[in-house]
């Protein structure tokens, strides 16, 4: 019986080794100067050795260490522990490089914005340096004193705020939502004051804010030659970019805007109801959905580095093939991201693991909200297991609606009278996310159906490829398209 204890003794102080209770410690509060409610919900933590502000990092495009805690019921003033309990990547808080680190910690009330280090009302503190040593009983402090602010938009004569309360939307969150975007007029809009113009739809990429047009003096951009009124909309929501898809996680987004927004739009301003679509990258992905999606109701729409657009090839990954999306069959890390179309940049693993950590409002996981099933537990499905990279077969048959080629593919038959000639994608040949390879594709299957969509490729990245030829191509086919639509209603 001894030699059991003694055994079960052995082995409790190897569990405690392995285990130590004695790992570093950060304990985060928040004062009353932040808040004098109770707080449920996630609590965040980011630190970094390079970045003053580590909240702010790109996550899953830059790597650095974060933690996340759920907490409940917690008053002003109550001490909660981030320690190796904590969801963490890329390691436990006791195994991360020593040395002196910028922190930062925000707890979120997910109120609705996307971005958790962004979105009003969250608490945080400024940037403290802690020094992490080998000495494991270490605990530090960090109180939160500071809240995230919402800045009012500023209207000028030639910018205007739009703010659209949204029944569709506010009966699926349970809370009054609006749909927001700023109006930009054209330079002859006052001077001629029965005159109507088209109106240029703008949908920014992932991370996009129609708030960056607060205070804009200057008159919206010409449609090559023709004036327009230009609608930016940003797709913000709290699990990412909507893409104004009507989703599980999301809500009903598309019917949102094309039912309630673009009706305001066209009562308040001088429309003259052409209806064209722009957007790059995740805006690029969103104007090709809504113009295949409502294509009676939009005349036309040039579709920028959209995101993947056939998920044959979505981040190097074939879905219908069950592809593993974390390795290719050497065994090598898939990229999210590169440089020029082929240096390493990020890893999809890289990617995922960070996302798991910061659970809202990044890119991968806003594909997640998009595409994806919504589980028993409220949460969107993933659709890879996060640890190994496998493919969630019940997930991906949800994704497979959002594949836009194939979507295109299939019903090309009922498409072809309202869409025919109505869409130009263009892309540049390397790619930074690796678009240019999904858009070959649904290339390749448009031609196979005799489906007239323009492609383009052109010398570039993701973020150089939008050069003066570039952007003068795309706004000339627009303009063509406005001028037929002219045309036929006289």
């Amino acid at each position: 019986m001894k030699y059991r204890i003694k055994f079960l003794l052995l082995l409790l102080t190897g569990i405690a080794a392995f285990f130590p209770t004695d790992a570093q410690k950060i304990e985060v509060s928040y004062d009353t100067a932040a808040s004098r409610e109770i707080f449920s919900g996630k609590v965040y933590l980011y630190l970094s050795k390079y970045e003053r502000e580590p909240k702010n990092g790109a996550v899953g495009m830059q790597s650095f260490p974060c933690f996340s805690i759920t907490v409940k019921n917690i008053q002003p003033g109550q001490v909660v522990v981030f320690d190796d309990a904590a969801n963490a990547y890329p390691v436990l808080l006791s195994d991360i490089e020593r040395g002196v680190y910028n922190a930062q910690v925000v707890w979120d009330k997910n109120q609705g914005g996307r971005s958790i280090a962004e979105t009003a009302g969250n608490m945080y503190n400024e940037p403290v340096k802690i020094n992490i040593t080998k000495t494991r009983e270490q605990v530090f402090g960090i109180k939160c004193s500071a809240v995230l602010k919402d800045i009012p938009f500023k209207e000028t004569p030639n910018t205007k705020e739009l703010k659209i309360p949204s029944a569709l939307l506010s009966l699926f969150y349970g809370r009054p939502v609006t749909i927001d975007a700023s109006v930009r007029l054209p330079k002859d809009y006052y001077t001629q004051p029965a005159r109507r113009f088209p109106v240029l739809y703008t949908v920014s990429g992932f991370g996009g804010n129609y708030r960056n047009f607060s205070g804009n003096t200057t008159n919206s951009r010409l449609i090559d030659t023709t004036q327009c009124i230009e609608v930016y909309l940003d797709g913000n929501c709290p699990l990412g970019h909507s893409v104004y898809a009507n989703s599980e996680n999301n809500g009903p987004w598309g019917d949102a805007l094309v039912k309630e927004l673009i009706p305001v739009v066209e009562k308040q301003f001088r429309a003259n109801k052409a209806r064209l679509l722009s957007g790059h990258s995740s805006g690029g992905w969103t104007v090709l959905w809504l113009q295949t999606q409502y294509p009676t109701t939009f005349t036309a729409c040039w579709s920028s580095s959209p995101d993947p657009v056939d998920f044959r090839n979505f981040s190097g990954s074939d879905l219908y093939k069950n592809e593993n999306m974390f390795y290719n069959k050497d065994s090598s890390l898939k990229m999210v991201a590169t440089i020029a179309g082929s240096i390493p940049w990020a890893s999809a693993q890289q990617a995922v693991a960070m996302e798991n950590v910061i659970d809202r409002g990044e890119q991968l996981n806003s594909f997640n909200a998009v595409f994806s099933q919504r589980n028993k537990t409220g949460e969107p499905g993933r659709i890879c297991n996060v640890v190994t990279g496998e493919v969630d077969r019940e997930t991906f048959e949800h994704w497979k609606k959002y594949d836009i080629s194939r979507y295109v593919r299939e019903n090309w038959g009922k498409l072809k009278p309202d869409l025919e000639g109505k869409i130009r994608i263009s892309v540049g040949d390397h790619d930074n996310f690796l678009l240019n390879r999904p858009v070959r594709i649904f290339e390749k299957e448009a031609k196979e159906i005799n489906a007239n969509i323009i492609f383009a490729y052109y010398a570039g990245d993701h973020f150089t490829v939008g050069n003066a030829n570039y952007r003068g191509d795309g706004y000339k086919f627009l303009q063509q398209k406005y001028l037929e639509f002219a045309k036929n209603n006289k």
